[in-house]
């Protein structure tokens, strides 16, 4: 794996004839989204629809099945947007912008300062550059750390909280054929949840979404 902001250019370029453009890279990180139950999704349409693997649903489902309609067992279709079925306690992010914050938080450890001491004010730095950030901009701000403490990035996040479930196969055709290793060994089943992300109760209209293709040919990357 490896950093949006750090990506292995010169093996892609070199090895399989691609460039990674950071114009690219940048759509491709704002057509990807992060569920706060776990997991990820593409955005893929310009209405806001959002496809995932069915286990990312699977708990959502869940909740919003009944005693008479299991929606595990029979799966969704909403065949109108108005049919759509409304996500309790769900969040879609999406990493907005990256900058490197490094040099401000190793400027807040003291000179010769020990392992604890050290470890408080990075803490402190911390706290305070993501609620500057997130004050300023209104985004979700978080400081990740990366490469051991090597490096300190600020993630910031635009977040969606009405996200509605458009489509879900039921669950014995989601898993039909599941492998151990499935990342490797790749099922034959139906494995998808589309769902679509609303903004002020009307369907997301995305600056970046990934448009669907005609599937990969011999040779392709």
């Amino acid at each position: 794996m490896w950093l949006f902001t750090n990506p292995p250019t010169e093996i892609l370029k070199t090895r399989f004839g691609f460039e990674p453009t950071p114009e690219w890279l940048e759509h491709v990180r704002k057509s990807a989204v992060r569920f706060s139950t776990g997991g990820s999704g593409s955005i893929v349409s310009p209405d806001g629809l959002v496809m995932t693997n069915h286990h990312v649903a699977s708990d959502m489902l869940q909740k919003l099945s009944t005693r008479e309609k299991d929606l595990l067992s029979t799966g969704f279709l909403a065949r109108t947007r108005a049919e759509e079925l409304k996500c309790p306690d769900l969040e879609l992010a999406v990493l907005w912008e990256i900058r490197d914050v490094t040099d401000q938080v190793n400027a807040a450890v003291p000179d010769g300062a020990g392992v604890a001491e050290a470890g408080v004010a990075r803490r402190e730095a911390i706290a305070a550059i993501e609620k500057e950030a997130q004050d300023a901009s209104g985004l979700k701000s978080q400081v990740v750390t990366l490469y051991g403490g090597g490096q300190y990035h600020l993630y910031q996040y635009r977040r969606y909280t009405d996200v509605r479930v458009v489509f879900a196969p039921e669950q014995t055709a989601a898993f039909f054929g599941g492998d151990t290793d499935n990342f490797e060994y790749p099922r034959f089943d139906y494995d998808v949840t589309f769902f679509r992300i609303y903004e002020n109760d009307q369907p997301l209209k995305p600056e970046h979404f990934l448009r669907w293709s005609k599937g990969a040919s011999e040779g392709d990357l």
